[in-house]
């Protein structure tokens, strides 16, 4: 999720991020916390990007809760689903020794009718008011009653938080990329004694992708919680600093996703990028060559300790892995990867999914490394990641692969370090939560509304297809008349009319298994037909878009009945017949 340019401007954002912004959500500041255990509403003055002021209300909130440094864990109860091992544990480390839990939001965010683009807000995003350390981040979304979103209504693809005011490890052009959450929203955890630095002077921004996925329009607010020491606490003198290590399978793409084809890889999985090929460049980037060679790698620049990691992942995924290579080194045996002899497992993040049809949806829940997990790390080693997708069941377009490193340049006193040369590192890790309520409607029930089009008489030839108020002009299902249809060898070309209402309406046509007819969730329909094709999101503002409003479909289609629907509005469904030549 580098993500770092909006669809309005060409230049990078390290460049743009102190210019004026049309159009973007300005950033909010911070009021004074209130007294210990109250909330405080009030409004603060902000300045927008377009140099103007605004009086918005505020809320921050001092946990007045007993400080522990003790952890508390419950069992997960997830059944194995997709190889996906069960019996982990949810874990909470609870607040570190002087910390105070800060409330933030960032909005309220205008979302429009089906939006699904890439917004960067204005510089000053809310933060801690002094210097300190930050111990814990937990994000969320929530809407204007303080409920959060249904997933399948509105859900939040990814937050990136930036910190102007340093450089990234991994991709020093680029402001220090320190925190992410997709709607997995794993929680940071640092290990007691470590805090990631910050100062008053800092500023931060946002890099958010919010999904309407219905034709309605609403606000949404950003949250995050910070657990955060205080340079004045005492406890602050003992920290040891800790910096963020960005590791991506596409690190430093504008928009770094890949796709996983049903039928790709080995035994059914496919792991990006060792097994990619030019096919699995995604739409959006489909005029440009597959760089796999060095975009999931990073040279550590020093000595140091790995702290902390947990990996992003996208609905179909199933670990991301964390490897390190030393040169004239040798991996201990089962600990090392397959034909690299000097390159050793250091963690694997599972997607533990919480989902009753299986490794198919938002609700999971990424394992993350355990309070003692350390890792010795030279200058001159090479991390790597690389992402392991399901590919038995279905199609996953625009996949992600990412793992957030936690990084001391020095060991905390009292602490240790294992050499994974030495000693096996890869230990199996935990949760930070459990299934999470707005994952609660998974779709798949019987929905009349929808007809068979399989059972559908044939209509007349057609060429064109237009997409306009979120159906598809000619073999709607919700309207279930005649098929529209194409000699094999012809094609026809969709033309997404909706593309540029709003902020952007952009849809696929995305092959589904006939009759594709079951009720919308998070879980149903799926890019899983025995032939897949997929048009990319149709539209011409940039990523996450194919830069193009028309689509046609393959010329080698053989003969039969072809069900899709919008991956973007996955209510909207469609389907059209490839008749034999006469």
């Amino acid at each position: 999720m580098t993500l770092l340019r909006d669809r309005r401007f060409a230049a990078p954002l390290v460049l743009i991020a102190a210019t004026t912004m049309v159009g973007l959500h300005p950033g909010r500041t911070i009021a004074t916390p209130a007294p210990s255990g109250s909330p405080r509403a009030g409004v603060v003055s902000v300045s927008a990007s377009d140099g103007s002021r605004t009086t918005v209300p505020v809320s921050v909130v001092e946990s007045s809760a007993p400080i522990s440094t003790s952890s508390s864990t419950s069992t997960s109860t997830t059944p194995s689903v997709g190889g996906t091992p069960a019996g982990y544990e949810v874990v909470d480390r609870g607040m570190r020794a002087g910390a105070t839990r800060l409330h933030f939001e960032v909005g309220p965010i205008p979302v429009k009718s089906g939006q699904n683009n890439i917004t960067v807000s204005a510089p000053g995003i809310p933060k801690p008011p002094g210097d300190g350390f930050i111990t814990r981040i937990a994000p969320n979304l929530r809407l204007a009653d303080g409920s959060i979103p249904a997933v399948d209504v509105i859900h939040l693809h990814h937050g990136v938080w930036l910190n102007l005011s340093r450089k990234d490890a991994t991709r020093p052009h680029l402001p220090e990329r320190f925190f992410a959450a997709g709607e997995e929203k794993t929680i940071t955890q640092l290990p007691v004694g470590y805090g990631y630095p910050v100062k008053a002077d800092d500023v931060w921004i946002l890099n958010y992708m919010i999904h309407n996925l219905w034709p309605t329009e609403t606000e949404v607010w950003v949250t995050y919680d910070l657990d955060f020491v205080s340079a004045s606490a005492p406890e602050a003198a003992g920290m040891t600093p800790a910096r963020p290590v960005w590791l991506d399978v596409k690190n430093g793409s504008a928009y770094p996703v890949f796709d996983v084809h049903r039928g790709d890889g080995a035994n059914g999985q496919f792991t990006f990028p060792d097994q990619a090929t030019g096919t699995h460049n995604n739409s959006e980037a489909a005029d440009h060559p597959l760089d796999t060679s060095l975009s999931n790698q990073w040279t550590v620049d020093r000595n140091g300790v790995l702290l902390a990691t947990g990996g992003h992942l996208h609905p179909g995924g199933l670990h991301t892995d964390l490897w390190l290579q030393r040169t004239g080194a040798a991996a201990l045996d089962g600990h090392g990867k397959p034909g690299a002899p000097d390159v050793a497992h250091l963690f694997e993040s599972t997607a533990v999914y919480y989902e009753p049809a299986g490794a198919v949806s938002w609700d999971v829940a990424m394992s993350t490394t355990p309070e003692t997990w350390r890792v010795a790390v030279q200058a001159g080693d090479v991390l790597s990641t690389n992402a392991t997708y399901d590919s038995a069941r279905a199609s996953w377009y625009e996949s992600m692969g990412i793992m957030v490193l936690w990084m001391a340049d020095a060991i905390h006193t009292g602490d240790r370090a294992a050499d994974p040369f030495q000693t096996a590192v890869d230990v199996k890790g935990e949760l930070t939560h459990g299934h999470l309520s707005e994952n609660d409607h998974h779709g798949g029930e019987p929905a009349p509304k929808y007809f068979d089009l399989t059972a559908a008489p044939s209509g007349s030839p057609t060429a064109d297809i237009a997409i306009a108020d979120f159906a598809y002009a000619r073999g709607d299902m919700l309207v279930g008349n005649a098929l529209p249809t194409v000699a094999a060898g012809a094609t026809i070309t969709f033309d997404n009319v909706d593309a540029p209402l709003g902020n952007g309406i952009w849809h696929t046509v995305t092959a589904c298994r006939a009759p594709c007819n079951a009720g919308t969730g998070i879980a149903y329909p799926l890019a899983d037909a025995e032939i897949d094709f997929d048009s990319g999101q149709l539209g011409q503002s940039g990523p996450p878009t194919a830069r193009r409003v028309t689509w046609t479909t393959p010329k080698d289609l053989p003969a039969g009945t072809y069900t899709y629907f919008c991956r973007i509005h996955p209510f909207m469904r469609g389907g059209f017949r490839v008749t034999a030549h006469a």
